[in-house]
């Protein structure tokens, strides 16, 4: 961020650098994002209770009717995950529909904890007559596209409805539930680094004599499962899938990825002239001396090994311990569970180290500096950069990536995964000591153990997908709570920070149930 000293915040210039450079990436990402939208028709409409979204080159012509493509969205994905590929089929000349399942998205409803697929179905069949209905959609030429649990569901929809013209399945999940020879006219794509049960079930569809026309499957080399949806030869592969094709646009698959990167990136710095602004200079003082004593009666640090010790130990324990806590019933499938390791892991963190033996006090500040600065400014200061922080990672997630609005149930589950998050975080600055190594690698380790538990089965299997995301929220995270610390703040300011970054997305992203 600065080339400041590891116990001095930036300098005004540093700060105000950032500042301009934070304001050219918001506009630079602003301007990419409505470029995005450049040409196309998009409406917003609410049918039996699915919100959906139409978008169309143009607004409609009923008197050239198009291909119609319904894109129906994996688990813990949302219609907005998918917008890209309905920006191509549109640009291809397409009217694309794009719909939130139960539990997902903008949808307020729940999703029945088996994922039923007369539940997904009902979804899918409200959203495929909506759009047979459209006056400037031809009925016979319906495409429906599907990722994930949307491509199962897709593939289930085509091969008992006959009239739909042609399929696609990525990333399939099972093809176990398909009649022999149906749907009719697949097309099956599978990321090439994807989990091996992905390709299996790819190979498993041609095998019941599902007929997929030029080839078996369509694989997109070095594409995982996320990163499938925005490759260009996915998007590709689709439109030239299309029943007929009125436009020869080329798939812009990333550009609302851009767009969010470069707001991501305005946020990311601009947190910097923020707390100059908020928090002011640093309060007079000197950090103690690496290896001076601790004062009497206060405790010290641990050093390294033992606090990786703690940290395998009471992740470990967390991870054991939310596999049958209560928050396993919150209407939140894998948050729930993300929820009572943070928790636990949290409370332990938070008076672990009091149990182990440490020997020297690590580089802090002194009692009288955090007193330097008015409760009522620190307070300000927290619910300021708490607000930026909420904007700083819902905003870019929403705009360019899938949805992170609240809505239904999810407005009362915000706070306690938040409050969670932030027993987790208030117990990472106990045990760090302000040090960013130790955050670092108290949150590498709860990363570690987390993924563990999802391939030992504690964690359900959806863990190892959300583990990326959670890695860089808490990476994140470790990079701001070292900026404010340098200002010395209490302990628990950064960890208020840090809570809504990390449990915003939890909350609003992970389905209903």
């Amino acid at each position: 961020m600065s080339a400041a000293s590891p116990h001095h915040p930036p300098s005004t210039r540093a700060a105000v650098l950032l500042a301009v450079l934070a304001a050219l990436a918001a506009a630079l990402g602003t301007a990419v994002l409505v470029r995005a939208d450049a040409g196309l028709s998009v409406r917003q409409v609410t049918v039996d209770g699915v919100p959906m979204t139409e978008v169309r080159a143009g607004p409609p012509t009923p008197e050239a009717r198009r291909p119609g493509v319904v894109v129906a969205h994996g688990f813990a994905g949302s219609a907005r995950l998918m917008r890209p590929i309905a920006d191509t089929v549109a640009r291809r000349g397409a009217v694309a529909l794009l719909f939130d399942f139960a539990g997902h998205g903008a949808s307020p409803a729940r999703l029945d904890p088996g994922m039923s697929p007369a539940t997904l179905a009902a979804d899918l069949d409200a959203a495929v007559g909506h759009l047979r209905a459209q006056p400037d959609v031809d009925p016979a030429q319906i495409m429906l596209v599907g990722h994930s649990m949307g491509a199962g569901a897709v593939t289930r929809y085509a091969a008992g409805h006959p009239e739909i013209a042609r399929t696609v399945a990525i990333s399939l999940p099972d093809a176990g539930e398909l009649p022999p020879g149906r749907p009719a006219e697949l097309l099956l794509i599978v990321g090439g680094a994807e989990f091996p049960a992905f390709r299996r079930a790819a190979e498993d569809a041609v095998g019941r004599g599902a007929s997929v026309s030029r080839r078996p499957a369509v694989v997109v080399p070095g594409v995982e499962h996320i990163s499938v949806l925005f490759a260009p030869r996915t998007h590709e592969e689709i439109a030239d899938w299309l029943p007929s094709v009125d436009g020869t646009a080329a798939p812009r698959p990333l550009v609302r990825l851009a767009g969010a990167a470069l707001l991501l990136l305005a946020f990311a710095v601009g947190v910097v002239p923020l707390a100059a602004l908020l928090l002011g200079r640093r309060p007079s003082g000197s950090p103690a001396p690496v290896g001076s004593p601790a004062p009497a009666g206060e405790r010290v640090p641990l050093g390294g090994p033992a606090l990786l010790g703690l940290a395998v130990l009471v992740t470990g324990v967390g991870a054991a311990v939310a596999a049958v806590l209560p928050t396993n019933r919150l209407p939140l499938a894998v948050g729930g569970y993300v929820t009572g390791f943070l928790l636990i892991s949290g409370v332990l963190l938070g008076g672990g180290h009091r149990w182990l033996p440490a020997a020297t006090r690590a580089p802090g500040l002194t009692g009288d500096e955090t007193a330097c600065r008015t409760p009522a400014r620190t307070i300000v200061a927290a619910l300021a950069l708490t607000a930026y922080a909420v904007l700083a990672v819902a905003l870019p997630i929403h705009l360019g990536l899938t949805s992170a609005l609240p809505v239904g149930a999810r407005w009362w589950l915000l706070p306690l995964v938040v409050a969670a998050c932030l027993l987790f975080l208030l117990g990472v600055e106990q045990v760090s000591a302000g040090r960013t190594w130790r955050r670092l690698l108290v949150v590498a380790v709860a990363v570690f153990v987390l993924s563990t538990s999802a391939v030992v089965g504690l964690a359900p299997g959806f863990v190892l997908l959300v583990v990326p995301l959670f890695a860089v929220l808490l990476g994140w995270h470790v990079l701001w709570a070292a900026l404010l610390r340098r200002y010395a703040t209490p302990r628990w300011l950064p960890a208020l920070v840090g809570a809504a970054l990390l449990g915003w997305p939890i909350a609003t992203t992970l389905p209903l149930r």
